[in-house]
């Protein structure tokens, strides 16, 4: 199954993606029966939030295992995997959605880059988890774009500018429920050329070890979200369209605008704007 996050005229909901349409659900879709069946949209005609706003924002980092080799490419120093999954966190507030706009700031330097990741949906409640019970407790799969503005993130002690900026952690379509992401094949394509392809699955760790080593120390709670870090670096900058498709998920699509463009910050909607970010 393929359940969205949507709004239609202000009004926000979870709905079934069914073809070309969406039918709303009266609550998240991992309450089960609780979420009843209600109004039918087409899928074009609605905005596709983020497909849930988690209640903490995990993400895995240097988890695959070229990733060390391409930051070395790149001029960057390597980074030491441990012995054992180590999170992170992310804000919520950076979060947009499928087809809304990547704003670029202005006194951004250097590269900008994006990577693609898979995206764990959690959908119970997790403490002290046994592989089998991490597994369990994955709902579904979404895919997740991580834009960072790199001279920021070695200016500064912390990630709170340079992966944590307004609208630099769009996520969507949808969540799938009936794929295994371990088996699949991720695409970046910028501007329809292919930038990056590499296997899903070739984790340093697999998100059900980030899961069984996060819940000794913390309880994950439904709705929450696990990125499961990505395989080397693409570089965008301003009018780029990036398309990052996982097989059996879907494609998240986001243009780069440049600051100034009227967006809607909630989703990152550009409303009126060229490809430039110049008011049309």
């Amino acid at each position: 199954m393929r359940y969205a996050r949507c709004r239609v005229d202000g009004h926000e909901f979870f709905a079934v993606v069914d073809g070309d349409d969406v039918v709303e659900l009266t609550g998240a879709p991992w309450a089960g029966p609780s979420a009843a069946v209600g109004p039918r949209h087409p899928l074009s005609s609605v905005v596709l939030l983020p497909p849930v706003m988690p209640r903490t924002f995990y993400a895995a980092g240097f988890n695959y295992k070229a990733h060390n080799r391409h930051h070395a490419e790149l001029g960057y120093d390597p980074v030491k995997v441990g012995p054992h999954p180590e999170v992170g966190y992310r804000a919520q507030s950076a979060l947009v959605g499928h087809a809304a706009a990547i704003v670029k700031p202005s006194d951004v330097e250097g590269r900008f880059e994006t990577e693609a990741e898979v995206v764990a949906v959690i959908g119970r409640t997790l403490r002290h988890a046994t592989r089998d019970e991490a597994k369990a407790a994955v709902f579904g799969w979404t895919i997740g774009n991580d834009v960072s503005a790199r001279e920021w993130q070695h200016a500064d002690r912390t990630f709170w500018r340079a992966k944590n900026a307004d609208t630099f952690k769009p996520m969507g379509p949808w969540i799938e429920t009936d794929v295994d992401p371990l088996a699949s094949v991720t695409t970046v394509r910028r501007n329809g050329v292919v930038d990056a392809s590499f296997e899903t699955g070739d984790m340093i760790f697999d998100p059900y070890d980030f899961l069984v080593e996060m819940t000794k120390y913390i309880t994950v709670h439904p709705g929450d979200v696990l990125w499961m870090g990505a395989d080397g670096n693409t570089a965008m900058d301003v009018g780029d369209v990036i398309d990052i498709e996982v097989s059996g998920i879907g494609t998240l699509t986001n243009t780069v605008v440049a600051e100034g463009a009227r967006i809607d910050t909630s989703v990152g909607e550009v409303a009126g704007t060229d490809r430039e970010g110049v008011p049309a």
